[in-house]
């Protein structure tokens, strides 16, 4: 009797090694099918954001080899290099919002208490920048022309400013 005990314990105890086994295994072959389908998925996801982000930027000065090439000398050197440029001409820009009256490149007055300041700049070539610009309650936008003059100093001049309607 104790003899039969023993082996079917024996027998009971390899069929819950067998199963315990089988189990495990197979729950690491669906966690790597997973991992896998998940890692695709993520990469596919990435390379879509980074698509998209490449056809935002593609009207900036930082993508625009003709642009940057503006700024070259005849004899190949670089007189204003564009990482510089572009915090040098925003900052420039947004330096206009402490105008008691606004930022004049808004190309709009003063139409209540608030004033119009600019928020947010994008240089999108070597010529034009579009800018967004609000009073707290209106906003609009702008496109804007600048120039680089002799003494490194910029100018700015409006070229289409246009406000949303509330």
């Amino acid at each position: 009797m104790k003899r039969s005990f023993l082996l079917y314990a024996f027998i009971l105890l390899i069929l819950m090694n067998i199963f315990t086994y089988a189990f495990y295994s197979q729950e690491v072959a669906f966690e790597k099918n997973r991992y896998t389908k998940v890692t695709t998925k993520l990469k596919d996801s990435l390379k879509s954001m980074n698509s998209k982000l490449a056809d935002a930027k593609y009207f900036s000065l930082e993508k625009n080899e003709n642009a940057q090439n503006y700024f070259e000398s005849e004899d190949g050197s670089t007189v204003i290099a564009h990482q510089k440029l572009i915090p040098f001409v925003t900052e420039r820009l947004l330096d206009y919002n402490s105008n008691p009256n606004g930022n004049p490149y808004t190309g709009q007055d003063k139409i209540g208490e608030n004033k119009f300041i600019i928020n947010k700049v994008r240089l999108l070539n070597h010529r034009w920048i579009i800018a967004d610009y609000s009073d707290g309650t209106i906003w609009g936008e702008a496109l804007l022309k600048y120039f680089i003059n002799d003494d490194q100093t910029i100018s700015f001049e409006v070229n289409q400013s246009l406000l949303y309607s509330k």
